[in-house]
């Protein structure tokens, strides 16, 4: 008659607890080496990526008129040598017995009006001159870079940063062209080079040449 093994009472628990244990260690392993395997696969925005950031131009920005009333008409327009002699007459500014290529277009009204900017930009210049009056110029994406003189008031300073429509000044006289009374000497520079405003306002930022 074969003897039957008897085992104490204390070696049932040993047993499970052990499995239990081993269970618990190899799922813990398993759990740290996918952690790990999923944090060597992470890229990381370094400092130099963010150093070298430049913001995204928005190319369906349209570029505003320099003001918003209703009541401003043009006084004197650009000078072009494309346009008929017509228009070239309407384009010359006379001053002490010299005539001169208007280089910008001037917007005139009986009253005073509020000058805005055409664009998101950064003032880099104020001045007063004896001809033109108070001049504000504003740098703007896209190369483009906008003049308003004739102010009679002026309500930002260089380095200043200026967000579409917002008012830099109001309309005024100069010296170089008393007979328009009341007005705003606008001109506009694109890449380098003085164009004609009228072609530009009201057109988004991908169009231009």
């Amino acid at each position: 008659m074969k003897r039957r093994l008897k085992l104490k009472p204390f070696v049932l628990p040993a047993v499970y607890t052990l499995f239990v244990g081993i269970l618990l260690i190899t799922v813990f392993l398993a759990r740290k080496t996918l952690v790990g395997t999923k944090e060597d696969d992470t890229v990381y925005v370094s400092g130099s990526i963010l150093d070298s950031y430049v913001p995204v131009v928005n190319l369906d920005t349209i570029i505003m008129r320099p003001y918003s009333s209703d009541k401003v008409t043009i006084g004197k327009d650009f000078y072009s040598y494309e346009d008929d002699a017509t228009n070239q007459a309407n384009s010359i500014i006379y001053y002490e017995n010299t005539y001169m290529q208007n280089s910008g277009v001037d917007y005139v009204a009986e009253e005073t009006f509020d000058v805005q900017t055409i664009l998101d930009g950064e003032v880099i210049e104020v001045k007063k001159e004896e001809l033109l009056g108070n001049v504000v110029t504003i740098r703007h994406d896209n190369d483009i870079i906008s003049v308003y003189q004739s102010l009679s008031e002026v309500n930002v300073e260089k380095g200043e940063q200026v967000s579409q429509g917002q008012i830099i000044g109001k309309s005024g006289t100069s010296a170089l062209n008393p007979t328009l009374n009341n007005h705003l000497h606008f001109e506009l520079m694109v890449k380098g080079q003085i164009k004609d405003p009228e072609n530009y306002f009201d057109k988004k930022l991908g169009e231009l040449e």
